[in-house]
């Protein structure tokens, strides 16, 4: 049997890793600002969600949704207008953490992937063409 991404990235550390390298690099790129500007001033509560969230989804501890049901991210995330710029500016975030933390080509890949799959997603509004900016 297949350990989850959970195990394979490095368990409750390693996804900690991710998230907080995530939220540091929105927080501190420029190119990041539009992004940036929906979350609040501090970033703790989004960076324990978006923690939770993802232990669950990678095959950890469901904290999530133990803690607040099913994820429901559109119907969440519906209050905020989410377009291609924020989109993208997101998965720059996500994928400067993801090539910093995580070596192995083949689940780079796979969990870079379920990245892009899920910001494309989240996008609510405009055109919801298919985004070629991250490959």
């Amino acid at each position: 049997m297949t350990d989850s991404v959970y195990v394979q990235l490095g368990g409750e550390p390693g996804i900690h890793a991710l998230v907080d390298r995530f939220y540091d690099l929105m927080d501190t790129l420029p190119e990041a600002w539009t992004v940036r500007q929906l979350h609040p001033a501090s970033l703790a509560g989004s960076n324990e969600s978006l923690f939770k969230f993802l232990s669950g989804w990678f095959g950890g501890p469901p904290l999530f949704t133990s803690e607040r049901g099913h994820p429901r991210l559109r119907m969440r995330h519906a209050p905020y207008a989410i377009g291609q710029v924020e989109r993208d500016q997101w998965m720059l975030c996500m994928r400067q953490a993801l090539d910093e933390q995580v070596d192995h080509a083949e689940l780079h890949s796979r969990v870079l992937n379920a990245f892009v799959d899920m910001a494309d997603h989240m996008i609510n509004t405009g055109d919801r063409t298919s985004c070629t900016t991250i490959s």
